[in-house]
């Protein structure tokens, strides 16, 4: 009797998107060509991928919404998967089948093997120092030193006249206290008579006539 075994190992974690899923089977017939084929789900209701081969040709192809490749290895199907997505987490079964010569055979629904997608997502820096942007000033730097400079000529110029009229306003002191100071001297000689500082010298004089 024409019988075909299939197993699977029942669990695959997939960290990087990347699956490798081993279809191990045994066959005790007399067939020639052969298809295996991955289905998803626990109906088997999606294809996959498949591969076709014979003692001359092998072929295979792959639904658009998977990457999928076949490789048939003496005893053993691997099939491999890249790029899957975390939607694509589910149970795969392995279907081996003996197409030509008659009778047509094909395996019992196996176990299966659930592949679980993990996707990380992984945040690349660039190995480059990070440059703070320096703080941009509302005025163009040519307009503050030109400000600068008129403020500077101003305080110069204010400060000149300021000193300019503090040395005029000195003479003036000096011409005024020279001017008010009429206070009568009384002769040199006559200081001990008595005579007060503010009263009038006499001319004696008038007298000797």
């Amino acid at each position: 009797e024409n019988k075909i075994l299939v197993a699977q190992h029942p669990l695959l974690v997939v960290a990087n998107r990347t699956a490798t899923l081993v279809c191990n089977y045994t066959y005790n017939g007399t067939g020639k060509e052969f298809r295996a084929s991955l289905h998803k789900g626990t109906n088997s209701a999606v294809e996959v991928c498949f591969i076709s081969w014979n003692t001359t040709k092998i072929s295979s192809n792959s639904n658009k919404e998977f990457n999928c490749q076949g490789i048939h290895d003496k005893d053993r199907v691997i099939f491999n998967l890249w790029n899957m997505s975390a939607s694509q987490t589910d149970i795969y079964f392995c279907k081996i089948e003996a197409m030509y010569p008659p009778p047509y055979v094909y395996n019992e629904k196996s176990n299966g093997t659930v592949i679980h997608v993990k996707v990380f997502f992984v945040l690349f820096l660039k190995e480059t120092p990070i440059q703070t942007p320096e703080p941009q000033s509302s005025m163009p730097l040519w307009i503050m030193v030109a400000v600068a400079g008129v403020l500077a000529f101003y305080s110069m110029l204010i400060t000149m006249v300021f000193i300019n009229y503090w040395q005029k306003s000195k003479k003036n002191m000096y011409h005024q206290s020279d001017y008010m100071n009429m206070t009568p001297r009384h002769p040199p000689h006559q200081k001990n008579k008595g005579y007060p500082s503010y009263a009038p010298t006499r001319d004696y004089t008038a007298y000797r006539s």
